[in-house]
């Protein structure tokens, strides 16, 4: 067999399996980062709870803007008028996403070998257990 020969036979060989690990990657990076949107989604610390308070960023705006006290008080009720709507498109935007991303697992989960479903699985369920212990830590700090 020829250098060339060699060389596409084991393209061949590799294309199938480098696609089924970059399919595999790219489901655990999917739900990673689902993971991170999803807890910043949620009120607390470190969540929109935080982004909430701060109207996603426009108090350090204002905070950066050395704004007077007069100022500050105008711009008060624009952020705080400003807060449930970006709120809603907020929320609307994870739900989305979400939709998504579930999609996408279902559409992946099908070209996965066996262990690499078992390794989807287990990623899924320790996404799932880390947004359930955020929410309890939110609800205990809460109390």
């Amino acid at each position: 067999m020829s250098l060339k020969g060699a060389k596409s036979a084991l393209q061949k060989q590799m294309k199938p399996t480098m696609k089924r690990n970059i399919l595999a990657v790219a489901a655990a990076g999917a739900i990673a980062l689902g993971g991170f949107v999803v807890v910043q989604a949620q009120p607390g610390p470190g969540g929109a709870g935080h982004w909430h308070g701060h109207a996603f960023g426009l108090k350090g705006i204002t905070e950066k803007l050395d704004l007077t006290a007069d100022q500050q008080t105008k711009v008060q009720p624009i952020l705080d008028a400003a807060k449930p709507q970006i709120a809603a498109i907020h929320q609307e935007a994870m739900q989305k996403m979400h939709t998504v991303m579930n999609s996408t697992l279902t559409q992946i989960r099908p070209l996965l070998t066996a262990d690499q479903q078992k390794k989807l699985d287990a990623i899924e369920k320790a996404h799932q257990d880390m947004l359930n212990a955020t929410k309890q830590l939110h609800d205990a700090m809460e109390d």
